[in-house]
């Protein structure tokens, strides 16, 4: 967050996210695996444009990879605009896009030993599309 808010002293707003390894039904943990390469530039370019659209000052995109316990940490997005709104909504474009357009792949284990590679869900395919309307 600091590097967010020294960016600039036109900062109004500085939006921030976590999100965190979700748990329930048994699950103790979610390996992340992805592309090296390819997944740092789909996350530059979503940074670009996330930069552009919003006419953001700036911001920041960390996701995490390997086993990830439940309670821990994934995903980190900020973002700081001259209005509060604009680091609001690019926060959320970045977060919806990273689910849907970034190339990770996730397995869920489960205290019982089983293992399963997470779907993709429509809900998060509608919420990332939903940026394409005008």
């Amino acid at each position: 967050m600091a590097r967010l808010s020294s960016l600039s002293t036109l900062a109004g707003g500085i939006s921030l996210f976590v999100g965190q390894v979700r748990g329930g039904a048994g699950l103790v943990s979610l390996t992340l695996e992805h592309y090296p390469g390819m997944t740092e530039k789909v996350m530059r370019t979503l940074a670009d444009d996330a930069m552009t659209r919003f006419d953001l000052l700036g911001c920041t995109v960390i996701h995490r990879i390997g086993r990830l316990e439940v309670g821990q940490p994934i995903v980190f997005v900020g973002a700081c605009a001259a209005h509060r709104g604009a680091a609001l909504a690019a926060t959320s474009f970045l977060i919806d896009r990273l689910k849907t357009g970034a190339p990770f792949w996730k397995k869920e284990e489960y205290a019982s030993g089983a293992a399963t590679w997470v779907e993709a869900r429509v809900e998060d395919e509608a919420a990332a599309s939903a940026w394409d309307a005008p």
